[in-house]
């Protein structure tokens, strides 16, 4: 099974896309920041390290969101809702993103550019507050990773 990880990061009345550099399968579409899960790593831990290595953005993780199954063969995505904490968007030049900034609906709206049609889905669904997440369980006993129960 291959294990995705993406996350919807806001600050004020914004999200965060990121457009994919040529190369990738995505290429000049925009998308949330998301990525493959490392072996060994922690769902959460990709989530943010993805986030900010293809958006510059510093990000903490307010709930779990859902998952999305993507392919019959077993790829799935657990999708994260965070908050902006630091950082200017930017891209990493290149290697797996060519843009990075915050849309508002409206800035949205008024893209010329393609948006990959379910992180748009997902992006308006949270922009309008159609959506639930489930914040992490700080007193879980089985520290150090978190859990959403």
């Amino acid at each position: 099974m291959v294990v995705y990880v993406g996350t919807v990061v806001l600050r004020e009345n914004r999200a965060l896309l990121i457009r994919q550099a040529a190369g990738h399968s995505l290429a000049g579409r925009w998308s949330i920041p998301w990525g493959i899960v490392d072996p060994e790593e922690a769902p959460e831990i990709a989530a943010l390290r993805e986030t900010r290595e293809e958006s510059g953005i510093t990000a903490e993780i307010e709930g779990l969101m859902g998952i999305q199954n993507l392919r019959p063969q077993g790829w799935v995505s657990v999708i994260f809702l965070c908050r902006h904490v630091s950082g200017v968007p930017t891209s990493n030049g290149g290697v797996e993103t060519d843009q990075a900034a915050y849309f508002s609906l409206q800035e949205l709206a008024a893209l010329k550019e393609p948006v990959e049609p379910w992180c748009e889905w997902l992006v308006r669904r949270v922009l309008h507050g159609e959506y639930h997440s489930i914040p992490p369980e700080v007193n879980n006993p089985f520290q150090p990773l978190l859990a959403f129960l």
